[in-house]
């Protein structure tokens, strides 16, 4: 009797824990699917695209056709890199444009230095209000620089501040940036692209982020593409391969694209101001204005696009430290939590067409339950493997999902951006980026995984804070 008993309780723990291992290996092969098809999607949008045209053939051809566009720049506590930041916008290549920079109630001297360095004085401005934000304390610009205007409000956080340079801004079109970031000079035209050969039709657009650790910068310029020494600085540049020229072109290409970064994205203003502008009470702003846009847009039953462009480069800087690093990414967990909570009426809904079904799809399998199920993986499947409760086949198969397929996607990822746009000039540069593609699946990969799953306890507890951000600038001082 004990020994039969024995047996089925024996049976009952193969079984649990084969089933465990079903689902962690079943998820992670939907994950990869997904992967290839974002690979394939990305590589036929970069083989079908036109020659990439130089600055000057790009100004021929779109300046008599570009609408004007405000850039809205939120800063807070920018004193170290704001003008040189400023400075960079002013020299943008792009016939009509403004700059509006949001002092977001910064405490330090940001708002000062501005003014001495530009030579600014207070002046008057309408501001709309049809979107939500903290008061406007001021406006500051100078008749010799008329495309820059400086707005001083008491801060409400970065979607307050762009929802005042909304109010303020006078453009059919606004570009959302950080302004601790940098456009390449022709960024604005090769962007703008989709509001000429659709304006009807295109709603959103964003270009592509690069990290700028380790690059020559000089007035503002990225003048030399280099890697940088840090090691964790070299594995964001490979997340920000997979993330942009993978993933968001594919993405694009679908017509299902779910976030433009915050650091560099162009809107019609008239469509974000129907969505109410960005949304306070979350740190995934620039992911939920594009969800709001998609639901608008299909509420209304109006075509619309959202597109995504590779070639229009935004430079800014990574953390190199791991709890900086792990603050960043445990934040960005969080918002895409946040979103997809929001917005979960749209997940599989029939009314909201691919955008429902493959944008939250991919949401829901790779934000919400991907961090979950590879964590379980990681302690469970080598336990119960260890108790001898799976057959080495479970093992191998969860390891080949876990650790070749990760590889394959990071190592086909660089392959593709270095036959597409050749970034990186140097072999050697293309070499050790192979080398983090395969290193950064033990170990990185793991401790990327706890610092989503931190973003999601505090999810959990309903927690708001940004956390503090530590940076160099790319002057080389240390910023907070």
């Amino acid at each position: 009797m004990n020994l039969s008993g024995l047996t089925w309780a024996e049976g009952w723990m193969t079984t649990s824990a084969e089933a465990i291992a079903l689902v962690v290996i079943v998820t992670g092969l939907l994950q990869v699917a997904f992967y290839i098809v974002q690979l394939v999607f990305a590589a036929f949008a970069l083989s079908n695209r036109p020659p990439v045209p130089r600055g000057a053939t790009l100004w021929r051809r779109y300046s008599d056709q570009a609408p004007p566009i405000s850039l809205l720049a939120p800063a807070f506590n920018e004193e170290l890199t704001v003008v040189e930041s400023v400075r960079s916008l002013l020299a943008l290549q792009y016939p009509d444009f403004e700059v509006l920079l949001i002092n977001d109630g910064s405490k330090d001297g940001t708002l000062v230095r501005v003014i001495k360095e530009f030579g600014l004085e207070r002046v008057e401005r309408y501001v709309d209000d049809k979107v939500g934000h903290a008061r406007i304390r001021g406006f500051y610009a100078s008749p010799a620089l008329p495309r820059l205007l400086v707005i001083d409000k008491e801060n409400g956080g970065k979607a307050d501040a762009l929802n005042a340079g909304i109010n303020a801004c006078r453009t059919s079109l606004f570009c959302a940036m950080d302004a601790d970031s940098i456009l390449e000079p022709d960024a604005l035209l090769r962007v703008v692209r989709p509001f000429i050969d659709e304006p009807n039709l295109t709603v959103a657009a964003g270009g592509t982020i690069r990290i700028a650790n380790g690059c020559t910068i000089d007035s503002g310029r990225v003048t030399e593409v280099r890697l940088p020494r840090n090691f964790l600085a070299l594995v964001q540049i490979m997340e920000y391969l997979r993330a942009f020229l993978m993933a968001r072109l594919a993405l694009g290409k679908m017509q299902v694209l779910t976030v433009i970064s915050g650091a560099f994205g162009l809107f019609k203003r008239q469509r974000v101001v129907e969505v109410g502008g960005y949304s306070h009470g979350t740190v995934g702003e620039d992911m939920e204005l594009v969800l709001k846009l998609h639901r608008h847009m299909r509420d209304l039953k109006q075509p619309y696009r959202i597109d995504f462009i590779a070639e229009p480069v935004c430079w800014t800087e990574c953390p190199e430290d791991a709890r900086v690093l792990g603050r960043q990414r445990s934040r960005w967990q969080r918002g895409a939590l946040e979103c997809f909570a929001k917005h979960k009426a749209m997940c599989f809904n029939p009314r909201y067409g691919r955008i429902g079904f493959i944008g939250f799809g991919q949401i829901l399998l790779v934000d919400v339950i991907g961090p979950l199920v590879e964590i379980l993986g990681y302690i469970l499947v080598p336990l119960l493997y260890g108790l001898g409760l799976l057959a080495l086949p479970w093992l191998l198969a969860f390891l080949s999902v876990t650790f070749t397929f990760g590889v394959f996607v990071s190592v086909a990822t660089l392959i593709l951006e270095e036959v597409q746009l050749r970034r990186f000039p140097r072999a050697r540069e293309i070499a050790i980026l192979a080398l983090i593609a395969v290193i950064e699946n033990f170990g990185y990969r793991q401790l990327s995984n706890l610092w989503r799953l931190q973003g999601w306890w505090q999810f959990l507890r309903k927690q708001q804070s940004w956390g503090t951000m530590t940076r160099k600038g790319f002057g080389g001082a240390t910023a907070a």
